[in-house]
């Protein structure tokens, strides 16, 4: 069969200038990249056509919906061109590659070959002067009378080398591109940005249940003593608190402490069990206070610098009120049961799921999910920690997001998914700011620098956010089980200069341990009890991670994962990495660098050979850099390439230096 080909005609319209592989972009721009206000966004495209013509290249860019600006994009080599834009506005924004073929660049090129050749230009320099009146036919009125003014002077000039020099001068080139003649021009995309407020990408979450913040182990916590505990958790440093849920907790199939099926009259039970008849997702456990306590917390938290963040966890007790209201949202055994949560081995046989694509759900069961977020929104939260989002369909997720963000743009959700790398990966494309990692699991050198150089140079350092918690109420690690308050310090460390973001379920300032036998949960876990602490514990690593979140604040290079290098550090348990601040004209200039040296082990001290990178400064091997110990406040200057450091666990396990040029140099 003979497929009949397009008319002459219809091939001439067709894009005669190729742009291919326009980054950033994500799976072929079906997902939107991630970026924050106030950060450049870097394009590159290949942009290539027929011939040896100069080629023009822009990125066009706005908020969805607004009008265009434009940036240009510089050559580099084999065809790819870089620019960039920096977003100055939260919300959806898209950007698009143009090219197009420069007619009076491909003029002025050739024209200075010959002039450099010798050759008579006269009539050359005629035909300059017609382009440029074909140019001016279609240009705005102001471009226009410029190039009317230059065309009538060069007519004037007799002399051919004048002539030549006023049709290559800047004034010409300048009056040109206002013009905006771009002959064959051709576009890509659009492609999708979200743009988020800079807490998206650069934050410190500290966890607390306001349950045990009363200072007594017999008087429930309210929203009013968590005001009082305000003062020491932002001068840690930390900008976010995190709630698990703060809603009726049910009182069927109730769990007693450490997860018991058989709780005690007084079992305050686990705050995931969401709903009873004091209400449900909306609502507030009546013993943390009234709706007006809430609201003096979150305005109290404001005045700290601190913004509060909420679980969002779509599971209910049995008690909650929607599985009377809306039974079609639910899933029924034959014998009018319901079957109860589970994640083998773990059973939560207080809550039962609901079913998404039940009888009823759709656009009921949706609805009430996104008005639940839409609604603690508008009571000033708008940060979201998602329980098991990958248990939930994506579809949801893309919807309910961006509903959500329609309205409160500046909503961040972050995603507890310890799951497949891809499901993980897929929820952030969907809308997710932030993203739980296998940061937790990842106790070795190799195994880090591996994990930050995918999350770094693979695919998802255009959307995914990770997030590195050092712990949380369900995960006592293995690793901090057994490595005492050197443990605790090593993961501190790597948390918070790998990442922009990081947090801390609270206990382990005070390095607290003690877990149920062979599992990596918590003995006396505080998500089935109140646990009342004493924050000025002996051995606690309080002024370790407040120096560390100021060490964060103070060095932009930490407040992102992004740019992280590793280096040699010639012993199997030391890692060592730096994170340089570049200039801001887009030449990859080093300004300064913080570089990070981590022992491994928490039990004995390692002795390493380093290479200090001075080959990033653009200095030899036999110059110098000067240090500032960030931890210990100290400088001195390192000479020469190759050095001997030692990491001692029963001092501090690791050191955070900032590395610059001497004074004066260039």
């Amino acid at each position: 069969m003979t497929i009949p080909s397009p008319d002459a005609v219809q091939a001439a319209d067709s894009p005669r200038i190729a742009i291919e592989a326009v980054s950033p972009s994500v799976d072929g721009g079906r997902f939107p990249v991630k970026t924050v206000v106030g950060h450049r966004v870097i394009v590159e495209a290949d942009v290539f056509a027929d011939g040896h013509e100069v080629l023009g290249a822009s990125v066009l860019w706005r908020p969805v919906g607004g009008e265009w600006r434009r940036e240009p994009l510089t050559e580099l080599v084999n065809d790819r061109w870089r620019g960039g834009f920096t977003p100055d506005a939260v919300g959806a924004h898209e950007f698009a590659v143009e090219a197009w073929w420069d007619d009076f660049g491909t003029f002025r090129r050739d024209l200075g070959k010959k002039r450099e050749a010798g050759l008579d230009v006269r009539l050359e320099t005629e035909e300059g002067l017609i382009l440029l009146e074909q140019i001016a036919a279609s240009a705005p009125a102001g471009a226009a009378r410029a190039l009317g003014a230059i065309v009538l002077t060069l007519r004037e000039e007799t002399d051919v080398a004048a002539r030549v020099a006023g049709l290559l001068a800047p004034d010409t080139r300048a009056a040109v591109d206002a013009a905006e003649h771009r002959a064959f021009a051709t576009r890509s995309g659009p492609f999708g940005v979200t743009v988020d407020r800079v807490q998206a990408a650069f934050a410190s979450w500290y966890e607390l249940f306001p349950r045990s913040e009363s200072g007594d182990p017999t008087r429930h916590g309210t929203f009013r003593d968590v005001i009082r505990r305000l003062p020491m958790i932002r001068d840690m440093g930390f900008d976010v608190l995190y709630f698990p849920p703060i809603h009726p907790i049910g009182a069927s199939n109730r769990k007693g402490r450490n997860n018991t099926l058989t709780p005690g009259p007084d079992d305050v039970g686990s705050p995931y069990a969401i709903g009873s008849a004091e209400g449900g997702h909306d609502a507030l456990h009546p013993a943390l206070g009234s709706l007006e306590d809430f609201r003096a917390l979150v305005a109290a938290a404001k005045e700290h610098g601190l913004e509060l963040a909420l679980d969002f966890a779509i599971q209910c007790s049995p008690d909650h009120p929607w599985l009377k209201q809306h039974p079609g949202w639910f899933k029924w055994r034959p014998d009018g049961s319901m079957k109860y949560a589970e994640n083998p081995p773990k059973k939560y046989q207080d809550i039962v799921n609901v079913d998404f694509y039940g009888p009823d759900a759709v656009p009921g069961l949706w609805a009430a999910l996104r008005d639940v977020v839409l609604f603690w929104a508008s009571e000033g939260v708008t940060t979201f920690r998602v329980d098991n989002p990958h248990t939930k369909p994506l579809p949801f997720w893309e919807w309910m997001i961006a509903e959500v963000k329609a309205k409160h743009p500046g909503a961040i959700f972050l995603s507890e998914a310890f799951t497949r790398p891809k499901v993980m990966y897929r929820l952030a494309k969907v809308g997710y700011g932030q993203s739980y990692t296998y940061f937790t699991w990842r106790n070795h050198k190799g195994e880090i620098a591996d994990y930050l150089t995918e999350l770094t140079t693979t695919a998802p350092k255009d959307f995914f956010r990770p997030h590195f918690f050092v712990n949380t109420p369900d995960i006592n690690p293995y690793f901090l089980q057994t490595s005492g308050r050197a443990g605790f310090l090593i993961r501190a460390a790597l948390a918070t200069t790998l990442s922009g973001l990081w947090g801390m379920y609270n206990g382990f300032e005070l390095c607290e341990s003690a877990a149920l036998p062979g599992k990596e949960e918590y003995l006396d876990s505080e998500k089935y009890e109140i646990r009342i602490r004493n924050w000025a514990q002996p051995g606690n690593i309080i002024p370790e991670i407040t120096r560390l979140n100021r060490i964060r604040k103070e060095n932009p290079a930490l407040q992102t994962h992004l740019g992280v290098r590793f280096y040699n550090a010639f012993d199997e348990h030391v890692l060592y990495y730096g994170k340089p601040r570049l200039a801001d004209d887009d030449s990859g200039r080093v300004e300064d660098m913080v570089v990070v040296f981590v022992n491994f082990d928490p039990h004995a001290a390692k002795d390493a050979e380093y290479e200090v990178p001075l080959w990033e400064f653009g200095l030899g091997d036999h110059e110098t850099l000067a240090v500032e110990d960030l931890m210990r406040g100290n400088r001195f200057t390192l000479t020469g390439k190759n050095h001997r450091i030692r990491l001692d666990p029963n001092d501090l396990p690791f050191h955070v230096w900032r590395l610059t040029r001497l004074s004066g140099e260039a």
